[in-house]
């Protein structure tokens, strides 16, 4: 971590609220709360907050990861009126628009962290992405936007080695579609199961793959240990030059769409062990972006225990001098 003032590093953009649809649960209002979430996070902690907009990802980097085809017939369907790509994921004039925002924020958060300009990078956006595969979109998401960071850092030389971690109440199946054959590319994940989309079950782990299904009602016990336990042993083992985590907050108890129960607390502890972990690799901080949680209440919370958890493992209290 840079020895300069720690700064916490808010990415946004109000343009995304412009993807809606009257009713579906994953609306604007939520990157509010997370915004909120962030500040509230960077206060208690101490440490400086710099909110920035950015510019959306370009065509190039989104061939990176995504097929041109699904990207053209995106664009093309947005301005013939919109679709649904499924029975949950919707498309409108304004979605293009948004989620080419929300990826290149998203590379933005990441690339702030690995050339040392933030400790935390937290990029509040949406549509979400952890479902989205090359070719198509799915379970709320239309561009993978993880998926784009880790993709944008590498082409920049900034980092080649790049751990994905997926702490959402649902599997990132697009992610590690897209991912699983990229030797230089970590993804772990912790998520409800059997549960949507019904990947990520423990049989799916290979040497860069991590995957630990966890059971309804599991609560933060459970999941603070699947992450201390065995993905961040993992995860280290590895050795990435850069940490971006997929930030999905719908496993939190207050969460309308699923059911294992983590708090606050829980959050806190897994993103204090991430940070920590950043610290052993020296690395200069952890770059984060939004995916799940339908609560505003529980996505602000959760937010400012991440922001907190994370900067307490990145810089740990200063112990007394046994001598004095």
């Amino acid at each position: 971590m840079s020895t300069d003032e720690p700064v916490v590093r808010l990415l946004t953009d109000p343009a995304m609220a412009a993807h809606a649809w009257p009713g579906h649960p994953e609306r604007p209002e939520r990157v509010d709360a997370v915004v909120a979430g962030v500040a509230d996070g960077a206060q208690a902690a101490g440490v400086r907050l710099v909110q920035r907009s950015g510019a959306p990802a370009t065509l190039d980097t989104l061939m990176r990861v995504h097929d041109a085809e699904y990207l053209e017939w995106l664009v093309a369907r947005a301005a013939a009126g919109g679709a649904w790509l499924d029975p949950d994921t919707y498309l409108v004039g304004a979605t293009p628009t948004a989620a080419w925002l929300a990826a290149g924020l998203a590379a933005a958060a990441a690339e702030a962290v690995v050339s040392g300009e933030a400790d935390v990078a937290f990029a509040a956006v949406r549509p979400p992405g952890h479902h989205a595969h090359r070719d198509r979109g799915k379970g709320f998401c239309i561009l993978n936007n993880v998926a784009v960071a880790a993709a944008s850092v590498r082409a920049s030389g900034l980092a080649r080695r790049v751990a994905l971690l997926d702490w959402d109440v649902h599997h990132g199946d697009g992610t590690q579609s897209i991912v699983a054959a990229e030797p230089e590319t970590f993804y772990g994940s912790t998520h409800q199961y059997p549960w949507y989309p019904g990947t990520g079950s423990a049989d799916e782990v290979s040497d860069t793959v991590v995957n630990v299904p966890l059971a309804a009602g599991s609560g933060d016990e459970a999941f603070v240990a699947a992450w201390r336990d065995t993905i961040i042993p993992a995860v280290e083992a590895f050795a990435p030059a850069a940490i971006l985590v997929s930030a999905g907050y719908d496993a939190h108890i207050d969460d309308p769409l699923a059911g294992l129960m983590v708090t606050t607390k829980g959050f806190r502890e897994v993103a204090f062990e991430v940070g920590s972990l950043a610290r052993r690799l020296g690395l200069r901080g952890v770059a984060l972006t939004l995916e799940g949680g339908y609560d505003r209440d529980a996505l602000r919370a959760s937010a400012a225990a991440t922001i907190e958890g994370l900067l307490a493992g990145l810089r740990p209290a200063p112990t007394r001098d046994s001598r004095e």
